[in-house]
Parts: C-alpha cells; sequence; structure tokens
C-alpha cells in the first residue's frame, strides 16, 4: 500500500509553484496545426457538416492559444468548403497567430487569427511554432 505523508504535499499557497499561463498568454506567436476535422464532426448531419466545421477550427482556436476573439481567414474557409457542404475534408492544416487588438474599445487585448497553411502535407507534422521573418 502507498501512505501520502501530509507534509510531503504542499498546501499552502505560498509553496505552490507559480503557474506561467497568465503571462505566456499575453505575447504575440504564431503556430501551425493540423485540425482533424474528421473527428469533430462525426455524426453531423449533411447539411451541417460544412458550417459545423468551421465552428469547430474556431473553438480549437481558442482553446489552443486562449482568446475568446477568433477570426478566419476567407482562404481557410473557402478550402473548408471546398469539396462541399458535406464532404468536409478530414484534416486541414492551419495557421494560428495570435495578435494584438488595436481596437481602443476591444473587450480582449488579444485576438486570434487562423488561415489555412500553405503547406498541406500533413503526415510526420506535428504543432510546429512559425518564426516570423
Amino acid at each position: 500500500r502507498l501512505f501520502l505523508n501530509s507534509r510531503s504535499v504542499p498546501t499552502s499557497p505560498s509553496k505552490m509553484p507559480p503557474k506561467g499561463k497568465e503571462s505566456r498568454s499575453k505575447d504575440v506567436v504564431t503556430r501551425e496545426y493540423t485540425i482533424n476535422l474528421h473527428k469533430r464532426i462525426h455524426k453531423a448531419s449533411f447539411k451541417k457538416r460544412a458550417p459545423k466545421a468551421v465552428d469547430q477550427i474556431r473553438e480549437f482556436a481558442k482553446k489552443a492559444m486562449g482568446t475568446s476573439d477568433v477570426r478566419l481567414d476567407v482562404k481557410l474557409n473557402k478550402a473548408v468548403w471546398s469539396k462541399g457542404i458535406k464532404n468536409v475534408p478530414f484534416r486541414v492544416r492551419v495557421v494560428i497567430s495570435r495578435r494584438r487588438n488595436d481596437d481602443e474599445d476591444a473587450k480582449e487585448e488579444m485576438y486570434s487569427f487562423v488561415t489555412v497553411a500553405e503547406d498541406q502535407n500533413i503526415k510526420g507534422k506535428g504543432t510546429v511554432i512559425v518564426q516570423d521573418a
């Protein structure tokens, strides 16, 4: 049996390790992802597959970048709808960039911009951090 000593687990907030998520979500970054749309629109009716795929891309970007303001590029929309409303591509390679919001009356200081990647070859590629030149 495994018995845990009560002293081995930090209990007070001062002893807990600092969380770095707050500072990480504030900087500008660009990443390239492969989104598996096939599993995200499973069991959706034919006339709702492409709209649901667009919504799922928006949800993915929201989770990945931590911003509630997500803007999709027109080219990405055309790529999702390229085979029609019911034959959505199984996977799509996207570039998600977190940018500063220049509007004065914006609710958040950052927003995510999602566009389709130029190279749609998917095999052997994971998440890549894109270096801005």
